[in-house]
């Protein structure tokens, strides 16, 4: 039985887990699921923009008793970093919508996400020390880079779960509204990004990326340059500029 859905309508694509019961706690099955569904987002061309958004909880962390007797090579097994990784390499901007818990294997989903709003009363945090471990799929190497090294060991050292407004405040994520509304502000928010001319916003996702890695600023704007440039080959750039000296609407083609 699918645990994992993937709903696509207007260039959005909606990627769920339901699995309530355990409050959407991850497990083998589900990445695997998982990682089928994140394959054919990358191949739709239609897509504009993801959205990974559970009902209630966004996942609250990973199925312990499955990992429980794990020894090292079963542990490099259940690792979810591999389909984590497609996720961030999706060329398409993603957008986490968090309900409720988003715990260890969970929050390191919500990570992988270009953009995060959470509702109210959702809870965050990396317990992972209180079970003798620590994050393993990407949650060391993500979170500091997103709210600094200080504040990441502080979460992942303790182990203490934050509540949303302090995770606002860190930069852990990008908004907080009220619970009911988590998922209608996601879709907004994809709405307006389907809306934006395909090619650049692929493009320039690609461009923030290499960015946020290229540690040398000349050679970064260097590629920003060269990327931008190539936009002007587009049919889409030509229509964008056409629509706005004509005052009107853009028909953009993706391409």
């Amino acid at each position: 039985m699918a645990q994992v859905t993937l709903k696509a309508a207007e260039g959005i694509a909606v990627l769920s887990v339901d699995r309530p019961e355990a409050l959407n706690a991850l497990n083998r099955e589900i990445v695997d699921q998982m990682d089928e569904l994140i394959d054919q987002v990358a191949a739709d061309d239609s897509v504009r923009c993801l959205v990974i958004h559970s009902d209630k909880n966004f996942a609250a962390g990973a199925d312990i008793k499955a990992m429980a007797e794990c020894d090292e090579e079963g542990a490099k097994v259940f690792a979810f970093s591999p389909t984590y990784n497609k996720i961030t390499k999706l060329s398409v901007p993603t957008i986490a919508a968090i309900e409720g818990y988003a715990l260890g294997g969970g929050m390191e989903l919500a990570l992988t996400a270009d953009i995060r709003i959470a509702g109210k009363s959702a809870k965050m945090g990396f317990p992972e020390v209180t079970l003798g471990i620590f994050p393993g799929a990407g949650g060391t190497i993500r979170a500091p880079k997103l709210i600094g090294p200080a504040l990441a060991k502080e979460m992942i050292f303790t182990g203490d779960a934050i509540k949303a407004d302090r995770a606002l405040a860190i930069g852990l994520v990008n908004r907080v509204v009220e619970d009911d509304q988590v998922l209608e502000e996601a879709m907004k928010l994809a709405k307006r990004i389907a809306k934006r001319g395909p090619v650049a916003v692929r493009m320039v996702k690609d461009v923030i990326n290499r960015g946020l890695e290229e540690p040398d600023v000349i050679k970064g704007t260097e590629i920003e340059a060269e990327q931008w440039a190539k936009l002007f080959n587009t049919y889409d750039q030509k229509e964008g500029m056409k629509a706005f000296m004509e005052k009107r609407k853009p028909t953009f083609q993706n391409r």
